[in-house]
């Protein structure tokens, strides 16, 4: 069955997140990030931030939520019991520290089926409460 191509260009309304300080902890402990600016609230103020700074993979944090209405879209058309992931990518602007707050939009970029395989393309755009773009990613999934 050929993907839903007229998907792309839909836009979904921005999700928020509120970033605290102990998930950003949480986070850079699971992950095995062991640099005190994402732990210690002292060393990360000494570095001129205003609290601890998120990794930056802690952009799966905000942006995961933002994809789900994209993902589970009846218009889009992904077959979940047919889906591999197929890779993320993400340029990052300025860090993310505790106490953002993160607005992320998502976009279907690109539909396409090539090799028998239906690519699913999405992007995010995350911004942080004074505007600036802390996050762009790219998310691509494929169904066999």
């Amino acid at each position: 069955m050929a993907p839903k191509s007229d998907a792309v260009g839909k836009t979904y309304p921005p999700t928020n997140y509120a970033v605290g300080r102990e998930k950003v902890r949480e986070f850079a402990a699971a992950v095995g990030e062991e640099n005190p600016l994402h732990h210690d609230l002292d060393a990360a103020r000494e570095a001129g931030y205003a609290d601890v700074v998120a990794p930056p993979m802690f952009a799966v944090v905000f942006g995961g939520r933002a994809m789900a209405p994209a993902l589970f879209d009846p218009e889009v058309g992904i077959d979940f019991s047919r889906m591999v992931h197929g890779g993320q990518e993400f340029v990052w602007g300025p860090p993310v520290v505790a106490g953002d707050e993160i607005a992320t939009e998502v976009e279907v970029k690109d539909v396409a089926e090539r090799g028998g395989l239906q690519f699913f393309v999405f992007e995010s755009r995350s911004t942080n409460q004074d505007g600036d773009t802390v996050c762009t990613g790219t998310w691509t999934n494929i169904v066999r």
